[in-house]
């Protein structure tokens, strides 16, 4: 017989960095919360809206990090649904943009979990609008693909056929991409994608220490290196990059 479910877990998106940029709607989340379960790029500001009653549980995956650490996060969230608490799930971003939570839903509702599901600003969207990029435009973008630049490990070859991606899309936001950046570069190269289109890598986006750097798809390697630039980082890819010269707001 199915056992029934008293508790409730909320999958919360934290948005991009800059804790002001969480929903309201996550907030009430949280500090209703008894438990919350929270990744690694989730800002200090928002893990301090956390009661002191509530148990905090780090369950951050590093770079290099099996899969298996997935399904230990999973059965946590069942694990305290069980004892009839609410359960925040808080990752950084938005849950269903490269951020698994699809997968977990999928898992609680396997194992009869209620759940609720909290949008968050995606990564993608708040480094490039705090560098004053708008991903699409109508005189430069009508399109524009959320692509990640690693994948699964479980996946024996990679998905992402950047050759065809390179001319049939306007702008490219990659995420998670930044080891890959020189290989992705020839691809869309390969593909038929201009040399010198413009391409912007932004590290810690939305917040304190965020910083920009811009080239193309020939230089932006070098220019990555000689930054020392290191993840969490975001790639952007087309002629809405060369817009931030023009809108950038942030002195």
């Amino acid at each position: 017989m199915e056992q029934k479910m008293k508790g409730k877990v909320f999958i919360v998106g934290a948005g991009p960095g800059d804790p002001k940029l969480i929903t309201l709607k996550a907030v009430e989340a949280i500090k209703s919360a008894d438990v919350v379960l929270y990744d690694r790029l989730v800002s200090k500001k928002i893990i301090n809206m956390i009661p002191k009653r509530a148990d905090k549980v780090y369950v951050g995956r590093d770079v290099g990090d099996d899969y298996k650490h997935q399904d230990t996060t999973n059965e946590l969230m069942v694990k305290y649904a069980r004892t009839k608490r609410n359960v925040v799930r808080l990752k950084g971003g938005d849950p269903f943009i490269f951020g698994r939570g699809g997968e977990e839903a999928e898992f609680l509702r396997e194992n009869n979990v209620k759940f609720e599901i909290i949008p968050g600003i995606t990564s993608g969207i708040g480094s490039a609008e705090y560098s004053g990029i708008p991903l699409t435009h109508r005189d430069y973008a009508s399109s524009v693909v959320f692509v990640t630049g690693h994948e699964d490990a479980k996946k024996t070859q990679g998905t992402v056929n950047w050759k065809k991606l390179a001319k049939s899309v306007d702008t490219i936001v990659i995420m998670m991409g930044l080891s890959r950046l020189e290989i992705i570069s020839k691809n869309l190269i390969s593909g038929g994608l201009d040399k010198n289109t413009p391409v912007a890598v932004i590290q810690n986006g939305t917040t304190s220490e965020h910083r920009m750097i811009k080239g193309n798809l020939v230089n932006i390697v070098k220019k990555v290196k000689v930054a020392k630039v290191r993840p969490p980082s975001i790639i952007i890819i087309g002629k809405v990059v060369s817009l931030s010269e023009k809108i950038g707001w942030r002195k």
